[in-house]
């Protein structure tokens, strides 16, 4: 490690939509002891400083558990964990077998995405239960939410995201600090302040054979792109509209859906 640990810079930028995100969502309050789902990755180790932040300088006073599942493939987070370690982020790995369950029981034919999603939700839900938290929080950011809207809409016919916050059907309330915050300025504070982030290499689906590769999201990431180089602000564009429905200009019967 070095001599002297360097600052984690976050942008004030940042900050501010995710305090936002927070605050109009009502995702943190006093004395919540909070789960945060830490894949490696660049989003939810960023989150992991925020909380850190947040501790630091919000009024409000919580607590939060980093778990990272790992699937039983081998993966090797020896720098991220010395990452975790160096700026005290409270960290554990779960030893899971869901990468030979994957050989058994995922459908040829389905996106290894989205079974290893469910699996790793389910053990994340445990860990919540093991370390008492009462909620879960997950890197998503805005990105994502639009990205899933425009698969949804295109793909499977029906209007849906990523919310900012909700409760599953097991009761498990889960919440997105960073659902307001774009990708592209995540990854630069990344690169600005040398975090170390798992890439395509913690991938199932780079070493399981036969594996369906997520096609239909790097298509609508490339969409978009395109999109955002005609109308750079699509995606403030697409976050005001993502909470600003008209109900009544939609294919729905009156009387059968209200918000």
């Amino acid at each position: 490690m070095p001599e002297k640990l360097e600052k984690i810079k976050i942008p004030q930028k940042i900050l501010k939509q995710v305090g936002k995100a927070i605050e109009k969502f009502e995702m943190i309050q006093e004395g919540d002891h909070i789960l945060l789902g830490l894949s490696g990755g660049k989003d939810s180790t960023l989150l992991a400083h925020i909380f850190k932040h947040l501790q630091k300088h919000s009024p409000v006073k919580f607590t939060f558990q980093a778990v990272t599942v790992l699937y039983g493939m081998g993966e090797d987070f020896t720098e991220q964990k010395a990452h975790f370690d160096a700026y005290d982020i409270p960290h554990e790995f779960m030893q899971t077998e869901v990468f030979e369950l994957a050989k058994i029981k995922m459908n040829k034919d389905s996106s290894f995405c989205s079974f290893f999603s469910r699996l790793r939700r389910g053990h994340l839900s445990g860990a919540a239960k093991q370390y008492k938290c009462n909620k879960i929080a997950l890197g998503h950011h805005l990105d994502d939410a639009v990205e899933s809207l425009f698969m949804s809409m295109m793909y499977n016919g029906i209007m849906r995201s990523m919310p900012p916050k909700y409760t599953t059907e097991s009761g498990d309330i889960m919440i997105r600090p960073l659902a307001y915050v774009r990708e592209t300025l995540i990854a630069e504070v990344a690169k600005n302040n040398n975090i170390p982030a798992a890439g395509d290499e913690m991938c199932p689906g780079m070493i399981m054979p036969g594996a369906k590769m997520p096609h239909v999201r790097y298509e609508t990431k490339e969409l978009l792109l395109r999109l955002e180089e005609k109308n750079p602000n699509i995606f403030n564009s697409m976050r005001n509209a993502l909470g600003n429905i008209d109900i009544e200009s939609l294919y729905i019967p009156e009387g059968i859906y209200k918000i």
